[in-house]
């Protein structure tokens, strides 16, 4: 693959083994930390905010103008009353998506894979995607990593939220799933609309385009992921763990309540499960560090070369100052007209959400260790990071 080199300050933050940060991680009987500069302080109390609503514990890091903020409040282990850490891994799920785009993208910019995002997808994964009206043959890449294929969101499937959510989470957690599975699933149903003439978020997409890396390539997704992305970028954090049903440590437990609507149905222990269910869509395992890393060089344009950067930053408009590339999303803050890039994430125990400016000079990554709650929560914290 071609090398694109890094620049000094962000191979300094990539391989740096500790950073100097605004606050000291919290001690154990202090699980709530106010920050010492007063820059982040609306930061801290959006954080404060998400504890306060019920979620076990929250963490931030943000980086800006070579400062490094960490925020935590609440707890990482209910049980042992443990704090959040800025080091803690936890699992990122949707922000997998970005990676794989990354990964696709960069095999379009390589002669060598002859790929191109406007291939179709039968060209690639021949009659697997046929019935119920879904068409390969009319469904390109570019439409996958857009969203705009119109392929049903396997996750959303009655049946497979009947195994993998509520108590029979429980039964199934470390059952896990093959990619093939998790297709024919979306393929149950009919699609959304027509390629290209709509769009609709779907996990569906990225399963595919997982399969498209694996057969252009050769190589399984994750070991794309590690070789182009994880390990140039030195993201000690960040792993893919196909079917290991654990959380490397340090982490906090993932608590969940098993996606049961009633606001007061029991927590749950749900760090441990089999995270195939999520494949290439949402499989992923990082930290608050690793992910501003990525995402810095992504937006900087280390990644990709110029007409791939343009393709992936190229946004659907989805209206209300939103849009969203190839994996990765923009969205116009309210609060005070600033443009962010980035992506959220929902999966079992874990809600993430990162964002930075278009220069990537302001990134932050946000995470509660719960998935139920307000997340318009998310979005106050990220409104008081980069309108305060």
């Amino acid at each position: 693959m071609a090398t694109y080199a890094l620049p000094r300050a962000l191979a300094a933050l990539a391989l740096a083994g500790s950073v100097a940060t605004a606050t000291v991680a919290p001690a154990a009987a202090a699980p709530r930390v106010a920050p010492r500069h007063a820059d982040h302080s609306a930061t801290q109390q959006a954080l404060d905010a998400i504890t306060d609503g019920g979620t076990p514990g929250a963490l931030a890091r943000a980086d800006r103008a070579g400062e490094v903020w960490h925020g935590t409040s609440g707890v990482a282990d209910l049980r042992t009353g443990r704090p959040r850490l800025p080091h803690d891994r936890f699992r990122i799920g949707s922000l997998t998506k970005p990676f794989i785009a990354t990964v696709v993208l960069q095999l379009a910019a390589e002669p060598r894979y002859g790929l191109s995002i406007d291939d179709t997808v039968e060209g690639w994964l021949p009659g697997l995607v046929r019935g119920n009206d879904n068409d390969g043959r009319r469904i390109t890449l570019r439409q996958l990593l857009q969203h705009t294929s119109g392929l049903y969101d396997y996750i959303r499937d009655e049946g497979f939220r009947a195994r993998f959510t509520g108590k029979a989470f429980f039964t199934h957690r470390y059952d896990g799933a093959a990619p093939e599975e998790l297709v024919r699933i979306g393929l149950a149903h009919k699609p959304e609309f027509a390629p290209g003439e709509g769009w609709s978020y779907s996990n569906t997409n990225y399963i595919l385009a997982g399969m498209v890396i694996e057969k252009a390539t050769g190589n399984s997704y994750a070991s794309e992921v590690e070789r182009r992305i994880i390990r140039p970028l030195g993201l000690r954090g960040t792993t893919v763990p196909g079917t290991s049903s654990s959380v490397p440590g340090p982490h906090g437990r993932h608590y969940s309540k098993l996606y049961v609507a009633d606001p007061a149905a029991r927590i749950h222990d749900a760090t441990d499960f089999n995270p195939s269910v999520s494949g290439a869509s949402g499989e992923m395992i990082s930290t608050s560090r690793d992910l501003n890393v990525f995402i810095r060089a992504l937006l900087r344009g280390e990644l990709l070369p110029p007409a791939q950067q343009k393709q992936m930053f190229t946004g659907r408009d989805l209206g209300d100052g939103r849009s969203y590339g190839l994996g990765i999303r923009s969205q116009t803050l309210k609060a005070c007209g600033v443009k962010v890039w980035g992506h959220s994430s929902d999966i079992t125990g874990s809600l993430t959400r990162t964002a930075a400016t278009a220069d990537g000079r302001h990134v932050m990554t946000i995470n509660r260790n719960g998935d139920w709650g307000d997340q318009a929560l998310e979005q106050s914290a990220i409104e008081a990071e980069f309108c305060g």
